[in-house]
């Protein structure tokens, strides 16, 4: 078993999929989220968000999820993981809203 890492914080691509009720996984409300996120965005997104990616793994399972397949970024423990993940779900929620407008255009 593995000791538990105490100077980084995972994210999870689940914690921002719009589809998913809180008790499977979603750690954001709905308007902060998008529907199924992808690896890029979330690695993006978290760059953007001047947050270092430490590791990424894409194809392993989120545990309240075993049956799909998922990703995460492990980014160093600089703030609460709260704080990360409204900073990574804002520039998620505003690069997809561009997407939209310009296929809409």
């Amino acid at each position: 078993m593995a000791m538990k890492d105490y100077d980084h914080i995972v994210i999870w691509l689940d914690y921002f999929n719009k589809n998913l009720t809180k008790a499977k996984g979603r750690r954001l409300p709905r308007e902060k989220c998008i529907f199924e996120p992808t690896m890029k965005e979330l690695t993006d997104a978290t760059v953007e968000a001047d947050l270092k990616v430490v590791e990424s793994k894409d194809q392993v399972r989120f545990p309240r999820r075993p049956y799909v397949r998922s990703g995460y970024v492990v980014l160093p423990k600089t703030s609460h993981k709260t704080k990360a993940l409204g900073s990574i779900s804002r520039r998620l929620v505003a690069k997809r809203h561009k997407k939209t407008k310009k296929s809409q255009i």
